[in-house]
């Protein structure tokens, strides 16, 4: 029992410290000491046909202010061009090991010869976190993760972040370990969420430095709403935010004939799941939210010239 409190005291008083970090993020970005800070961010790019288009009127009607590229899907190339052309919009790397749709599939950017261990027999990525963190090889993680990054290079993306599909690197603090140092060796920004790592390991947490920057509260659905009471979550979040880093991930594509083929099977994030998170992110009710709380927006580019100030 001692050993339980010593180390909730300990967990306590490191989010305090990176709570206060971002705070002087706040202050560093041109706001008050207690700005609410918020990044809102679109998942999955690359995905598809469908996520790129929802994706690309999303940034331009402002609804969303940064996203990632999963660059081993098979649309990379279009939203490629797009990031290279217009560089102002914040997109960063969405690494990639998992595919877990039931009839479309893809593997890495690396041959199966290379990443044995992160391919099923047929060559494709496992389909969830527990397949993942059975068969994954540390080594193979960071080669196939360098690859992505390469490669999303390689088609003219100047990324601006580093984040991680379906959380896959949580399954260890090795795999964690892999992206922390990447980030610091590409010099850009990884996403750090202080209040789920805290839950998982307090590993997560001893391995992070002062230069870290850590988003405070990450925020997104995990259960489907009707429509007409899609954005109550998400208002919610918003009228209850607190002072610090905060983001907002949304999954956002048409509901089509694209996307309902793809999503078959997955009414979680699903077809239907995306056009309704698109739908808010574009609505009134969430620009009239943001304004009456008083939400700062940031991006991933402004938070990587904080912490990479040299690059």
């Amino acid at each position: 029992m001692k050993i339980n409190l010593l180390l909730i005291l300990l967990l306590a008083s490191c989010l305090n410290s990176f709570s206060q970090n971002s705070q002087n993020l706040a202050e560093k970005l041109g706001f008050d000491r207690n700005a609410k800070l918020l990044i809102v961010h679109a998942d999955d790019l690359g995905l598809s046909h469908a996520t790129n288009s929802a994706v690309i009127e999303a940034f331009q009607k402002g609804g969303i202010n940064s996203g990632s590229i999963m660059v081993p899907c098979p649309w990379f190339p279009e939203i490629a061009e797009f990031a290279k052309n217009n560089p102002n919009f914040d997109i960063g790397i969405h690494t990639t090991f998992t595919s877990e749709w039931d009839k479309y599939f893809f593997g890495g950017i690396l041959p199966s010869s290379v990443i044995p261990g992160l391919l099923n027999k047929n060559g494709y990525f496992y389909p969830s976190v527990e397949a993942f963190a059975q068969h994954a090889i540390a080594a193979e993680v960071e080669k196939e993760a360098r690859a992505q990054i390469e490669r999303a290079l390689s088609f003219g993306i100047k990324p601006t972040h580093l984040d991680n599909h379906m959380g896959t690197v949580l399954a260890s603090p090795e795999y964690y370990q892999i992206l922390l140092n990447l980030g610091k060796e590409y010099r850009l920004p990884v996403l750090i969420p202080a209040d789920m790592i805290a839950g998982i390991s307090p590993q997560f947490l001893e391995m992070l430095s002062k230069d870290n920057i850590v988003v405070n509260h990450l925020f997104m659905i995990y259960q489907a709403s009707p429509a007409e009471k899609w954005g109550e979550p998400y208002l919610k979040f918003i009228a209850d935010m607190k002072p610090g880093l905060n983001e907002i991930i949304v999954h956002l594509a048409y509901d089509n004939d694209e996307t309902r083929a793809i999503m078959v099977n997955h009414p979680d994030f699903g077809s239907e799941w995306r056009q309704h998170d698109l739908d808010f992110v574009l609505s009134e009710d969430f620009k009239k939210a943001l304004k009456d709380h008083d939400i700062k927006l940031v991006t991933w580019r402004q938070i990587g010239e904080v912490q990479y100030p040299e690059k």
